[in-house]
């Protein structure tokens, strides 16, 4: 059984170097490994896959020794620990706002006694059931991680009993949606509400981070404290490249 980079970069206090994308590009995986990421976040709440497209990229991610963190479509209990069965190293739950929902989703996604997942032992994250079931279940709770975002107002308030529930182990400031809301509150500024989550996790111990695309907001987020760092995607690449090659057609006599 595989071991998770992104669980060793937190427990290492070192940097989480992801990137994201929303469609089946098998070769994004390999290029990602080969360039030093140690984490995927697959988008499967904006974007779609069939189950069989899922299950080809889990299994590229374990080829190439590279972490996916899967942000799912759904919180159905069996749903969410399909995606740890077929071998993700984590999940991303969005709209995370209450304690109460991030010990629903421990009870989910992690095995007793943090939780109460259900046992197969028999798909790619377990090598299909060469494991016995506690050795399994044992390095599942310490190898697979939960990730639940910061996306409301409600969410930031709640943010330090969210970071202390046991079983979450890391926090994600969602800028997208979180700024959205911000702006029409104009309670606090994205900045301001960084800092609240950065405390939140200094003082509980937990890992945070979130989308930081521009080398100064990467610089910014890690000053605070973030380890989680994604500074690129599929979209981000093919529109600059497009973009630059299409400037080149400009430049032909």
């Amino acid at each position: 059984m595989r071991k998770s980079k992104t669980l060793a970069k937190i427990r290492q206090g070192e940097v989480i170097r992801t990137c994201v994308i929303g469609h089946y590009i098998p070769a994004y995986v390999c290029h990602a490994a080969r360039a030093g990421y140690d984490c995927i976040w697959v988008d499967l709440e904006h974007r779609a896959m069939t189950k069989r497209e899922v299950e080809a990229l889990l299994a590229f991610s374990h080829l190439y020794d590279i972490d996916i963190m899967m942000r799912p479509p759904t919180l159905e209990k069996t749903g969410l620990y399909r995606y740890l069965e077929d071998g993700a190293a984590g999940l991303l739950i969005p709209h995370v706002s209450t304690a109460e929902r991030a010990k629903m989703l421990v009870d989910a996604v992690k095995f007793p006694p943090l939780g109460d997942r259900g046992i197969d032992n028999a798909g790619l994250d377990a090598d299909f059931h060469i494991h016995d079931a506690d050795e399994y279940v044992a390095w599942a709770n310490r190898e697979t991680f939960l990730c639940v975002q910061i996306e409301t107002p409600e969410g930031v308030h709640n943010v330090e009993e969210i970071a202390a529930v046991e079983g979450v182990d890391m926090i994600f400031v969602g800028p997208g949606d979180l700024g959205l809301r911000l702006r029409q509150s104009g309670e606090m500024t994205l900045d301001e509400a960084w800092e609240i989550v950065a405390a939140a996790c200094r003082k509980h111990g937990k890992a945070f981070g979130g989308p930081t695309l521009a080398t100064s907001e990467m610089q910014k987020r890690k000053d605070l404290g973030a380890q989680l760092l994604v500074n690129s995607s599929e979209f981000q690449g093919w529109s600059a490249a497009l973009s630059q090659d299409g400037r080149r057609f400009e430049d032909l006599t």
